[in-house]
């Protein structure tokens, strides 16, 4: 009996060394927390770089769109690039139009809002791009903040135009606000259409 008694305190003993207390595992939780937390930090601009990538390829790919479309269609197609449109929760747009040319009406082919976050918009500290279309705003056509009032299009051949028919380079920035590391621009020559684009690192823009 004695015996069986002192065994029994023996795994008694055992068990609750191999427990943990209530302090322990507040502790335990507390640490898991921290370095959850120091991850996430560290994740942060990570993230900025891919959200700023993924807006810089939704607008290119637009640009690319309206182009194949001018040449496929035979139609002109009108690029726009909207801020804060009315009707529209806040943010950067882009709009494409297939124009009628007097066979049809005007069209919306695309009102595309660019998502994460990210913006038309330049930095102070940046330069502009090696292409030096310039860079005195977001949306710069042929020296013009926002381009040409009256409109650009891409035409049947595919060069990127005015509405009178004038080539027309430019340049479209964008990023999120406050981070110039997430800049991002992209290039638009006039004469062929051809469209490209940069990411920066420093102050230096690399293309793709």
């Amino acid at each position: 009996m004695k015996e069986q008694q002192t065994k029994l305190k023996t795994r008694q003993r055992g068990n609750k060394a191999r427990g943990f207390s209530v302090v322990e595992m507040v502790i335990v939780v507390a640490i898991g927390m921290t370095l959850m937390a120091i991850a996430m930090v560290q994740s942060q601009p990570a993230l900025m770089q891919i959200r700023a990538n993924t807006a810089k390829d939704q607008v290119q790919s637009a640009l690319r769109t309206a182009r194949e479309s001018a040449i496929s269609d035979r139609r002109s197609v009108q690029v726009e690039f909207l801020v804060n449109p009315a009707g529209n929760p806040p943010g950067s747009y882009v709009r494409l139009t297939r124009m009628g040319g007097g066979f049809g009406p005007n069209t919306v082919t695309l009102f595309m809002a660019i998502q994460n976050s990210v913006i038309f918009t330049t930095y102070n500290t940046l330069p502009d791009t090696p292409d030096g279309y310039g860079d005195a705003a977001p949306i710069y056509f042929g020296g013009l903040a926002n381009g040409p009032p009256a409109g650009m299009f891409y035409q049947s051949d595919g060069t990127f135009i005015t509405s009178t028919g004038i080539p027309i380079n430019g340049t479209v920035f964008l990023g999120i606000p406050n981070q110039p590391s997430t800049a991002r621009a992209i290039t638009v020559l006039g004469t062929t259409g051809r469209v490209r684009s940069y990411h920066i690192s420093s102050t230096t823009w690399f293309d793709y």
